[in-house]
Formats: structure tokens, C-alpha cells, sequence
């Protein structure tokens, strides 16, 4: 077949992609104008994924689950913006991780709100200037992220979802890698490249800033300098990629959660967050995770942080996995609040990735 029959065949079936997308978009209002006389949630996390698992399974080939789930991710979030101006706060500036998490969840079309600062995201949603905040939560090499732990002590949101993102960085500078006399990035970036860098860059300071973006924009103008970051910040802030991949794990993953006020339904694979503090007595924390033993819930979980309230008390942070809808689940937080000195359900969420 000769290329412009090829290319006249796929004009043909691009006509047919917009049409059908123009008619999936009227039957998106029509779900608003449901569920704004029900009160529903526009972003909803139980349908995102039950939806990205039947294109999955639909699909025969060639694109990729990956692929499509790409393609699909900007459907979405064309929908969501049909459906309300969504607004997603996140740690920035712009070309952060949180920001490309945030993509990965939301897409290009919501509107975005960079903040200085993870309390900054969380009052963002609390003041219903943003309807959702992406922040960071772990780390597979660094650990968890304290700040997000202890925001979410006190906090009035609920974990609606989670954002597992595969983290690559990357030394960006416009000089030669023997001139660089500072390296800057996030802590915990530093921390992910620490072998690298005593390796690679053993006579260059170390300066730890907000978040690898900050660490693009100081390196952009000073002299003798590089930054850690994304690629994106890269092509952002006008910076040459000298070495990519310079973690020194390859499995290097950062799990994100979005905040919000709303609750995510149930999957079947879902995930249920919480935290409690425990009675002074021994043996006490054996007895807290007894409910789960009897009910045989998995705890995929548990992160001990300080009150700071009182010395030497703790709060406990748990994932396990189920909803918080589900009977054996309910049954062993019932038995669990009984035995404890404070019990708070951080939210249930889809697994997704």
C-alpha cells in the first residue's frame, strides 16, 4: 500500500477518534450535572482506576498499557476540566517531583498552585484555594518524609489517592563537570546520590535547598555550579544534562499522596492509612496490632514518629491493606480504638500502580 493511501486511512480513523471523544465529553457534563444536584466529587479515584483497568484489559496491542494509560490520563483530565476548573497545589516551583507527580495523577489540563512548603500544600486545600495537594510521603532509599507525617497529625484532610513515582536524577549544569565547585538539590536528593557524588564530585560542596526546582534556578545563574534535578527542570531552566541517572539505587521510588476533603470509594485493592498513639505500659504496641493478626489484615506498614506534645510519647503510622468500608476492617479498628489512647483513619485509597 503506498504512503498516501496509509496516511489517507489514518485521517479516516482520526476523524473517527475526535467525533467519538467529543461524544464521550457530553456524556462527562451530563455526570456533572449529576453530580452537582448529588453533591458528588468531581475527581474520583475508584473510577480513575476502574477505568484505567478496562483499557488494559480491552486493549490487544500493539500500544502498551503504558501507552495508553498516557493517552488516557489527558482524557481525563480534559473531562475533569470540562466538568469544574479543578485546582491541584503541590510543592514547587515548577519542574519539581511533586509537580510531575501531580501531572502523572491530574494531567496537563487542571489548573496547578506551586508551594513554598508542604504545610503550604495542606493549607492550600484546608482554605478551598486548591481542591486537592500532592505531597511527598516516602521514599524506597531515603525513608519517610517527615514533614508530611506530622502535617497529617493534625490536619483535616483525608488521603483520596496515591502517586507511586519512578525518580531519575539527574547532574544539570553549564559548565564541565571538573569546574563544578557546588552541587545543589533537595536533602533527601542529596541523600539518594550520596555514593555518586563522593565518587564522581568528592571536591564539591554539597548546599541543601527547598526542592531540586530551587537547586535548577540557583545553578541557571551561578557560576562553577550544577543542581540534582528532573529533566524537566532541565529543560525549564535552561540547563545542560551532564549525567543522567546518578541515584544510587535504581529502584529509587517516591510515593506521593493527594490530600483532599472528599473520600475515595471502594476498589477491591485498596489501601487504608491511619495513625494512634499508644497507653505507657509494656507490651502496649503488641497489643495494638492484635486486631489486625485476628482479622488476617496485612499491614504493609508502620512508622513510629515523636508527638511533640510530650516526651518520649509517639505516634504510630500504619498502612494496611483494605477500605475502611469493609467489615473485617471496621471490626479490627473497633477493637483497635478500644486499646489505644488515640486513633485517626487518614483516609482509604486505590492501590493504583
Amino acid at each position: 500500500m503506498h504512503l498516501k493511501k496509509l496516511r489517507n486511512k489514518i485521517d479516516g480513523l482520526d476523524k473517527k477518534i475526535i467525533r467519538l471523544l467529543n461524544m464521550r465529553a457530553e456524556v462527562i457534563l451530563d455526570v456533572a450535572k449529576v453530580k452537582q444536584k448529588s453533591g458528588g466529587s468531581i475527581y474520583a479515584p475508584e473510577r480513575e482506576q476502574e477505568v484505567l483497568k478496562k483499557i488494559a484489559l480491552l486493549s490487544k496491542g500493539p500500544l502498551t498499557s503504558k501507552a495508553l494509560e498516557a493517552v488516557y490520563r489527558e482524557i481525563m483530565s480534559s473531562a475533569i476540566a470540562l466538568e469544574k476548573p479543578l485546582k491541584v497545589a503541590y510543592m514547587g516551583p515548577e519542574a519539581s517531583f511533586s509537580n510531575l507527580a501531580a501531572l502523572k495523577r491530574f494531567g496537563s489540563q487542571v489548573n496547578y498552585i506551586a508551594c513554598g512548603s508542604i504545610p503550604d500544600v495542606f493549607l492550600e486545600v484546608e482554605r478551598d484555594t486548591a481542591d486537592y495537594g500532592v505531597v511527598p510521603v516516602e521514599n524506597s532509599i531515603e525513608g519517610a518524609v517527615t514533614h508530611t507525617l506530622d502535617m497529617l497529625v493534625d490536619a483535616d484532610l483525608k488521603i483520596c489517592s496515591q502517586i507511586i513515582l519512578d525518580v531519575a536524577h539527574n547532574l544539570l549544569a553549564n559548565c564541565p563537570k571538573n569546574r563544578i565547585r557546588r552541587v545543589y538539590s533537595n536533602p533527601q536528593v542529596l541523600g539518594q546520590c550520596r555514593i555518586w557524588l563522593q565518587q564522581n564530585l568528592p571536591g564539591a560542596e554539597q548546599i541543601e535547598v527547598s526542592s531540586t526546582t530551587r537547586a535548577a534556578q540557583i545553578a541557571a545563574k551561578e557560576k562553577g555550579s550544577a543542581a540534582i534535578a528532573s529533566l524537566l527542570a532541565g529543560r525549564v531552566y535552561k540547563l545542560h544534562t551532564l549525567v543522567r541517572d546518578i541515584e544510587d539505587s535504581a529502584h529509587n521510588i517516591t510515593r506521593f499522596f493527594v490530600v483532599g476533603k472528599t473520600e475515595a470509594g471502594r476498589t477491591g485493592r485498596d489501601k487504608t492509612s491511619l495513625l494512634f498513639s499508644i497507653k505507657d505500659k509494656v507490651g502496649a504496641l503488641h497489643d495494638m496490632l492484635i486486631p489486625f493478626k485476628k482479622y488476617r489484615i496485612n499491614l504493609t506498614k508502620i512508622e513510629s514518629r515523636p508527638s511533640k506534645k510530650r516526651a518520649w510519647d509517639y505516634y504510630f503510622f500504619v498502612d494496611l491493606e483494605g477500605h475502611i468500608q469493609e467489615p473485617k476492617v471496621q471490626k479490627a479498628l473497633q477493637e483497635l480504638e478500644n486499646k489505644c489512647k488515640f486513633l485517626k483513619i487518614l483516609g482509604s485509597y486505590p492501590v493504583g500502580e
